[in-house]
C-alpha cells in the first residue's frame, strides 16, 4: 500500500447504526404494501443512492411499481425511529476516530443526502472530525461506481491511492476499489463473499482493529 495520507469513512453502518433501522423500516413499509423477497432487494441497494435504489425496486417489482412513494414511506418511519429511539453507533467509532484524526487527514463518502448527513453526524457528535464530506446529492452515480470516492479525493487534493477507504458493504468496497484505493472492510449487514475480500486491503472485525492497521 502506497504511504497513506488520509482515510475516507463510509457513514451508514460504518461509523452510525443506520443499517438496522432502515431494514426494519423497509421491512415494515414492505408488510404494509404486501411484498415479499426484500432481503434480495435490501441487499442489493446497500450503498446505493436515491435514483439507483428506486431503478433497482423496479427491477424487482416491476416498472409500474411505485418506488418513490413506498421510500417516502420507509423514511417516515425512519424518522420516527430516530426520534424516538436515535441513531447508536456502531463499536469503537469515538477511538477510531480520534485515533486516525491524529495520524491522517479525515473526510466521508456516504449515498446520503447531505443535509442528512451533516444532521446525523451532528447529532451524533461526530462531525467536527471531518475534513470534507462527499454525499450522495453530489454525484450521478452511487456506489458501486467509483464516483463519490474520486470526488471525495479530489475534495482533499490527494490521488486516491494515498487515500484508504473504510467500507461495510459489497457495493462500497467494489466503490473505492474502483477508484483506485486500497479498502479496509468491517462487514456489518453482509459477510463478504470472496470477490469482495479480494477487492480488500484488510478485512476487520471492528473499527477498533484500525488502530493496529493503519
Amino acid at each position: 500500500m502506497t504511504e497513506c495520507k488520509a482515510v475516507i469513512f463510509d457513514m451508514d453502518g460504518v461509523l452510525l447504526d443506520t443499517e438496522s433501522m432502515s431494514d426494519r423500516t423497509f421491512l415494515a413499509a414492505g408488510k404494509e404494501w404486501g411484498l415479499g423477497n426484500l432481503e434480495a432487494v435490501m441487499q442489493e441497494c446497500r450503498g446505493m443512492n436515491l435514483a439507483d435504489t428506486v431503478a433497482a425496486m423496479r427491477r424487482h417489482f416491476g416498472n409500474d411499481f411505485d418506488a418513490d412513494a413506498f421510500l417516502r414511506r420507509t423514511s417516515e418511519l425512519f424518522h420516527q425511529l430516530e426520534e424516538s429511539e436515535g441513531i447508536g453507533l456502531m463499536p469503537f467509532v469515538q477511538e477510531a476516530l480520534a485515533y486516525v484524526k491524529e495520524r491522517y487527514r479525515v473526510a466521508l463518502a456516504s449515498s446520503t443526502r447531505g443535509a442528512t448527513v451533516r444532521r446525523q453526524l451532528a447529532a451524533a457528535g461526530l462531525l467536527q472530525y471531518f475534513e470534507t464530506l462527499t454525499t450522495g446529492d453530489l454525484v450521478a452515480h452511487s456506489k458501486p461506481h467509483p464516483e463519490i470516492y474520486l470526488l471525495a479525493c479530489r475534495s482533499l487534493g490527494l490521488e486516491p491511492a494515498a487515500c484508504v477507504a473504510v467500507e461495510d458493504s459489497p457495493n462500497g468496497v467494489l466503490s473505492a476499489a474502483a477508484a483506485g484505493m486500497p479498502v479496509i472492510m468491517v462487514p456489518d449487514r453482509i459477510a463478504p463473499a470472496e470477490n469482495i475480500r479480494a477487492a480488500c486491503y484488510r478485512v476487520a472485525p471492528s473499527l477498533g482493529e484500525l488502530m493496529h492497521i493503519l
